[in-house]
């Protein structure tokens, strides 16, 4: 994980939750931590880590993650068992 991805850690996990965090650095931080990506039909997504999976729409059109979306990758995160 390099200082891009601790970085957005920190900003999925902080508080109040941001909802300005912009979607491709989500999944570049999942990825980064060993997730398994998997595309499914339309704009939905898959990610499978420590045998946890969690299901996404991407966000369109605008980039940004909406604040429910970061607090479910906080808890995808959390079941994971990763924490900043």
């Amino acid at each position: 994980m390099n200082n891009r991805q601790r970085k957005t850690l920190e900003t999925i996990f902080a508080d109040p939750v941001n909802g300005n965090i912009e979607w491709r650095k989500i999944e570049a931080l999942f990825l980064a931590l060993g997730a398994v990506r998997t595309e499914r039909p339309g704009s939905a997504v898959s990610f499978v880590l420590h045998e946890v999976r969690v299901d996404f729409h991407r966000p369109h059109p605008d980039k940004e993650a909406l604040r429910y979306r970061v607090k479910d990758a906080r808890n995808f995160l959390t079941q994971a068992g990763i924490t900043p």
